[in-house]
């Protein structure tokens, strides 16, 4: 990289100064240089110098400038639609096997939009995957209602891809010796429960509490995903017990049962890259080798949008399979004729679950509901899959659904999500296989009849 960039500040003059907004006027000259750089004209050193250029004027745009940027790459050099309308009219008029395969060799190429060797130019400088990862999230917010710049979104993926293949990523524990910056980004990225001091990180480093995390080896202080596992006697039923730095770590070699409580993505720009199906297999490989008395592996884990999916639910009418002496209790409570809309009226009480009348009177209905919500719910888009994106992920992994857990979570978050319900994935390694083809090809899902009960 210093070659080149020293090979582009001996250039510079001859190429143009973009301003941090790019304004109008410089749009087209923008435009040009990744013309430029597609076209591939001159030498070996000078197109990189040309990549470069582009890569250090993107760096030192604003976000009105990145912006733009992008949307020129997502606009001015995608698939030329005129091209593809001849090239497949000349496919339907072929008559011979040459020319049939002659057009659609030609239709493959036509099909790959121009950025996609500009991205590759890119890609190839050094740590030019971590300057692409970094476009990419710049351009995650934009991609909602922006077609096109969704589309160059995933091209990106698909390239980033090759770069953080599983297979070359490492596995490492985190521990409490690791340097003060790799810790520091575990408390940042901490997405499911909250690291509020170095106290508590400390507790989830030591004795009963492990860390791991996938390392590339151009990133090698950054993690890319890590999980939080707990060494402990049985499968946990509260995350609060968990992580307590109050309550006494016990000795991980009298454990029999590994609890992974918290995955961790660090890098908004792989988002879409999957990698915790695989760290999760890593990790159990690795623990497996180090504590031989651990034979059952399984989760503890949120249901983050049983609420949120439990209001449409109900403002859409839809039925809450509630029994009549529920309704006559939810009624009472709530002071709400309409018993399902008290329900949700209930749960929007503050501190609703520190009044233990109130919650045992609720306790069946909303773990109908949230059963209901796991087993019964699927995605719009693909009905074999379950529209909670953690149980999706774990399903797909091949786990099952053993236990759900009331009260499991009562902080603020845990309370908004899934009104403090929590379950337990069960990762048994002789079904993960089976479970897995199941799910994936037929939506069958695996739960224990203590789990499905609650359907009752």
């Amino acid at each position: 990289m210093n070659n080149i960039i020293a090979i582009w500040q001996e250039s510079s003059n001859a190429f143009p100064v973009i301003s941090p907004d790019i304004s109008e006027d410089e749009k087209s000259v923008v435009i040009q240089l990744i013309s430029d750089c597609i076209k591939e004209e001159g030498g070996d050193i000078s197109r990189k110098a040309k990549v470069v250029h582009l890569a250090m004027i993107y760096i030192n745009l604003n976000n009105s400038g990145k912006e733009k940027f992008l949307k020129i790459l997502a606009h001015d050099f995608d698939v030329d639609i005129l091209s593809l309308d001849k090239i497949i009219h000349n496919l339907q008029k072929a008559k011979t096997d040459e020319q049939k395969i002659k057009s659609e060799l030609i239709l493959r190429d036509a099909l790959i939009p121009p950025r996609i060797l500009f991205l590759r130019q890119l890609i190839t400088l050094p740590n030019g995957f971590i300057f692409l990862k970094d476009m990419r999230c710049d351009l995650l917010p934009m991609i909602k209602s922006a077609p096109r710049l969704r589309k160059l979104s995933d091209d990106i993926k698909m390239l980033l891809m090759t770069y953080f293949d599983v297979n070359l990523l490492d596995l490492k524990e985190v521990t409490w010796d690791s340097p003060a910056s790799m810790l520091e980004k575990l408390m940042e990225y901490e997405a499911v429960h909250e690291i509020g001091s170095w106290k508590e990180l400390k507790h989830r480093l030591f004795t009963d509490h492990r860390v791991f995390a996938f390392f590339h080896n151009r990133m090698s202080n950054d993690p890319l995903i890590f999980v939080e596992v707990a060494l402990v006697k049985g499968m946990s039923n509260n995350i609060q017990k968990l992580i307590d730095v109050n309550v006494k770590s016990g000795d991980p070699y009298e454990a029999d049962t590994a609890i992974f409580y918290s995955i961790s993505s660090t890098q908004k720009g792989l988002e879409g890259i999957s990698f915790g199906n695989f760290l999760i297999k890593r990790v159990v490989k690795r623990i497996t080798a180090e504590f031989e008395n651990i034979k059952t592996f399984a989760t503890l884990s949120p249901i983050p949008l049983f609420r949120h999916w439990l209001s449409n639910h109900v403002k859409c009418g839809g039925n809450c399979f509630l029994k009549s002496d529920e309704e006559k209790n939810i009624i009472k409570i709530s002071k709400n004729k309409n018993a399902t809309h008290g329900l949700l009226e209930i749960l929007n009480f503050e501190n609703w679950h520190e009044n233990n009348e109130i919650a045992e009177k609720i306790k069946l209905p909303l773990m109908r509901l949230c059963a209901h919500y796991l087993f019964n719910v699927k995605r719009n888009d693909d009905p074999l899959r379950a529209l909670d994106p953690v149980a999706n992920f774990h399903l797909s992994n091949g786990a099952k659904i053993e236990h759900i857990h009331w009260m499991a979570d009562i902080s603020k978050r845990g309370m908004k999500q899934s009104a403090g319900i929590m379950l337990n994935y069960h990762y048994r390694l002789d079904k993960i296989a089976i479970n897995h083809e199941n799910y994936m090809t037929k939506g069958n899902l695996h739960a224990s009849s203590t789990a499905k009960s609650w359907l009752e």
